[in-house]
């Protein structure tokens, strides 16, 4: 089932403080970056985030879920709703993002 335009506008709304978060379409889901860096993505109409050490500091009890299947597993934040606390953990969590792949030229 591919996610809803409504819930990536929601999810969006509530990362709005943030400045510099974009997201791309990828096969009917969503991914999310912050200042160029994946954090995480909308599957099925859920917010997944990447298991990066401060996310499990700030969420030690979160659910873990595939993405799809094959898959590796992700953090599921419970507090989707609340907008400051979603701004925090991206926040605490770009150091830890790995940094874009540089493209390779497409040659022609």
């Amino acid at each position: 089932m591919a996610s809803s335009k409504d819930f990536l506008d929601y999810i969006l709304e509530k990362l709005s403080p943030l400045e510099d978060i974009t997201s791309r379409t990828m096969m009917g889901e969503y991914i999310l970056y912050y200042k160029g860096r994946i954090f995480g993505g909308i599957y099925d109409n859920r917010l997944l985030i990447k298991p990066v050490n401060a996310a499990h500091r700030m969420m030690p009890a979160a659910k873990k879920e595939r993405p799809y299947e094959g898959a590796a597993e992700m953090i599921m934040p419970d507090e989707i709703d609340d907008g400051e606390f979603l701004c925090r953990l991206v926040k605490a969590m770009y150091e830890e993002l790995p940094e874009p792949k540089k493209r390779k030229p497409v040659i022609k």
